[in-house]
């Protein structure tokens, strides 16, 4: 997958991405059938969002087949880190901190979850 400079896909798009990660390479009609399971889409739009999406360089199109089937173009840890970067220096002004307390303490945080975060701030300690 590509290193280019990320872009902040809409909501739509990041629906789609998330679609394409979980289930790998697919055709429109998979894609939007996946999507009607949530809110009713239209095919057309979806493939419209896929046509954006191709041009923004957020998913790769194989048009070998009949069907073309499209790919995500950027790999899910790297959208996320964007994202999450984003909204670390614009809404929390930096602090990690505030953006975790607020994270755990706005959602029904589970004991699994709660380990694996002890987990990782051990980890993050030793390698300190």
């Amino acid at each position: 997958m590509s290193k280019k400079p990320l872009l902040k896909p809409t909501d739509s798009e990041l629906e789609i991405l998330q679609i394409l990660w979980q289930s790998g390479p697919s055709t429109v009609k998979a894609v939007n059938e996946k999507l009607n399971e949530k809110k009713e889409t239209g095919y057309t739009t979806t493939l419209k969002l896929l046509q954006i999406m191709f041009e923004k360089e957020l998913v790769i199109r194989n048009e070998e087949e009949r069907s073309h089937v499209y790919s995500a173009a950027i790999e899910e840890g790297d959208i996320q880190k964007a994202l999450v970067d984003k909204l670390l220096e614009s809404a929390f002004s930096g602090s990690a901190a505030k953006l975790v307390m607020q994270a755990i303490g706005n959602s029904q945080t589970s004991k699994e979850e709660l380990e694996q975060i002890r987990a990782y701030l051990t980890e993050i300690e030793k390698g300190k």
